[in-house]
């Protein structure tokens, strides 16, 4: 008898470690409430901090087909030109700028989010686009 209870405690353990790792996984690619909270939130929460992040951000979506092109360069473009990144070394110096082509959004909020890690389930792509739609909306009112 004393047998059966160790197996049932040492499954009981591995379940627990199972769903231990799931969660830690859930959490890491962008659990569903997270990313529902981050959908539904303030724009703070999916907008750029600075200027040099979102014109890096906006390459990224450009890259990962979440904008339209032409729209989205040509307001890169000028956000660079604007901020004085013309030449590729000044951009590749700006780590807020890096930091967004890698699809690293520091947040106007203070926060960093990384969109590659958020999964790519039809809900991470709500999200991505909508970050990329706001950042997009910033850089056109800083220009403008």
């Amino acid at each position: 008898m004393m047998t059966g209870y160790v197996q049932a405690a040492s499954l009981q353990d591995s379940l627990s470690s199972a769903i231990g790792q799931l969660g830690q996984n859930n959490s890491s690619s962008g659990s569903l409430s997270g990313l529902t909270g981050l959908l539904n939130g303030g724009n703070e929460t999916l907008s750029a901090g600075n200027m040099n992040n979102a014109a890096g951000i906006l390459q990224y979506c450009v890259q990962q087909k979440l904008v339209s092109t032409t729209s989205t360069e040509n307001v890169k473009n000028q956000l660079l030109d604007k901020l004085g990144l013309t030449s590729q070394q000044e951009q590749q110096q700006q780590t807020d700028y890096t930091q967004g082509l890698a699809g690293l959004l520091n947040t106007s909020d203070g926060k960093q989010l990384n969109l590659n890690s958020i999964g790519n389930t039809p809900l991470a792509e709500k999200v991505k686009t909508k970050a990329c739609d706001l950042v997009l909306k910033q850089g056109v009112n800083f220009i403008s």
